[in-house]
């Protein structure tokens, strides 16, 4: 297929990056790229790129990541709660400020022949004459918006809150770090990306800001403004990682995170892009990877077929089932942040083990392969041993086979076979009454998408109730995939903390790393693998 004329609205990395891989491919096409903001004028921090993503960028374009490579601050990772820390090794993680991202692609969109159009802002109406359009027109996207139904828009907003901010000083790792205030807990997620400046995004719970009064001063801060008071707060709340150090403000003020949904990515010769087409919760650093990983698969399709329909349709064929699996760990991800206050009280090597676990995308067998030392003092924390008795290769059985003493009961080891369920277990009651002879654990079927949400609520506080009624603890059901297996999980972590009812959970065999880092990670004492087959 060849291609005259190639219009791309949005000048940040998935734009930019389009626009020269695109050029690259169709050398006699005119690519021109529109961008209605300044690059004087370019706000944010600092952008983390992956070891894969650096891969497939490699892939696609060494020259312009071999720049990217080199304008970046590789950094590991560490967890730090009160006095305790624990530091993760993150191999190719890097930081790089978005200004000198920019800066990059924008040198390689214009060694490969893309006029840079910026200060102009474009809408699809306007441009017939391209037999292209790419929407790479970011989060607010007027392309999205003009035309939302044509691509099934839907927007989830999100219960916390967060800000991006900046510090003059580069942190020597990343630090992720809870801060408790008068008014409640705030934490930051904070990295390294220049020799003289860090990232520093803090977010918080909904309660936690409006008795902070944020919602007041968020009301007050225009649109180009940061917020003053909350920065002026935050520096204070965070003095101790700061290290004298001040928060920088770039319109930076508090907001709720929208995750961007569409039923359909193409309209015609128009195809949408990066955050124009899905957003992914900031706390798996997707945003840009996503952005400039369609751009890649963009061009793939194109230069494989033979038409321009069938190359979008392509396109989103191949590349959904990515952006869709990236958004449900970026979902899991965002629910765990946003009760991360409640599982501080964990030692920090175990905490890390949780984090590393929370959405499945990291086994803990492969956590222990990367980190051992941490692995090891993580485990060992939960199994009452010394890290040296812990073994790196099979920790995964060696979790399950630690044995467990809760009340009065003991087991030899965490797996309980499925024939143990009709055993031990009695349906969940109606109501508070007391356990059957010989069957004290409620079995409850878990069908929750959030198990922090309202319902959730609900549900705990009836198997609270239960417990006071004499029910030792509860066996967590429900569909048999990893995803509701990872929920179940989650709520078993809440009754284990809010209940001290003793918690099974059973899932697919095929789970089994799942299940031992639910048990490593203090979000269920017992478990019970199913086959499926």
């Amino acid at each position: 297929m060849r291609l005259q004329s190639i219009a791309v609205l949005g000048g940040g990395p998935g734009g930019l990056y389009a626009a020269r891989l695109l050029k690259l491919a169709h050398p006699d096409a005119t690519v021109r790229l529109y961008e209605q903001g300044v690059p004087e004028k370019t706000f944010g921090f600092g952008v983390a790129l992956a070891g894969r993503t650096q891969r497939n960028l490699e892939e696609a374009d060494a020259a312009s990541q071999a720049d990217i490579i080199a304008a970046g601050r590789r950094h590991d990772m560490r967890m730090v709660v009160g006095d305790q820390a624990a530091r993760v090794h993150n191999g190719p993680l890097i930081g790089i400020a978005r200004t000198e991202l920019l800066a990059v692609l924008e040198r390689h969109a214009e060694a490969a022949g893309v006029e840079l159009h910026y200060g102009f802002r474009h809408r699809l109406d306007e441009l017939d004459d391209a037999d292209l359009v790419v929407a790479a027109d970011g989060v607010n996207s007027q392309t999205r918006t003009d035309h939302a139904a044509d691509f099934g828009t839907h927007i989830d907003v999100a219960d916390g809150l967060y800000l991006w901010a900046g510090a003059d000083f580069a942190l020597d790792t990343a630090v992720f770090a809870p801060v408790t205030t008068a008014h409640g807990t705030f934490v930051t997620h904070a990295y390294p990306y220049a020799p003289d400046r860090s990232t520093f995004l803090i977010e918080t719970d909904e309660a936690t800001w409006r008795a902070a009064g944020f919602d007041v001063t968020t009301e007050a801060t225009g649109p180009d403004e940061s917020d003053l008071t909350a920065l002026a707060y935050l520096e204070k709340a965070f003095a101790e990682h700061l290290d004298g150090h001040r928060l920088i403000g770039n319109r930076t003020r508090w907001l709720r995170f929208r995750t961007v949904h569409c039923e359909r990515w193409t309209r015609g010769n128009a195809v949408l892009l990066g955050d124009a087409a899905h957003t992914a919760h900031y706390s798996v650093g997707s945003g840009t990877k996503l952005a400039m990983e369609d751009a890649i698969a963009l061009c793939d399709a194109i230069a494989e077929e033979s038409d321009l329909p069938t190359a979008l349709a392509r396109y989103e064929r191949e590349r959904r089932p990515q952006v869709r699996r990236i958004q449900e760990l970026a979902r899991r991800s965002m629910l765990w942040w946003d009760s991360f206050p409640r599982r501080t009280n964990l030692p920090v090597d175990q905490l890390m083990v949780a984090y590393m676990t929370r959405t499945g995308n990291v086994g803990l067998q492969r956590f222990a392969d990367t980190n051992p030392d941490i692995v090891r003092r993580g485990v060992a924390r939960f199994a009452d041993v010394e890290p040296t008795h812990v073994p790196v290769e099979g920790v995964v059985d060696w979790v399950l086979g630690r044995p467990l003493i809760h009340a009065d009961r003991q087991w030899a080891g965490r797996v309980l076979p499925a024939t143990d369920r009709d055993r031990l277990t009695a349906p969940l009651p109606d109501g508070t009454t007391p356990p059957p002879s010989g069957a004290d654990l409620a079995r409850v079927t878990v069908v929750l998408d959030d198990p922090w949400s309202t319902g959730a609520d609900a549900l705990v506080k009836k198997l609270h109730d239960l417990t006071l009624a004499g029910w030792a603890g509860f066996w967590l059901t429900g569909p048999a995939d990893r995803r509701h297996l990872l929920t179940r999980l989650d709520v078993g972590e809440r009754l284990r903390a809010e209940t001290g009812g003793l918690v099974v959970v059973d899932g697919p065999s095929s789970c089994l790393d799942d299940l031992a880092a639910g048990v490593a990670a203090a979000r269920t004492d017992l478990v019970c693998p199913i086959d499926t087959v």
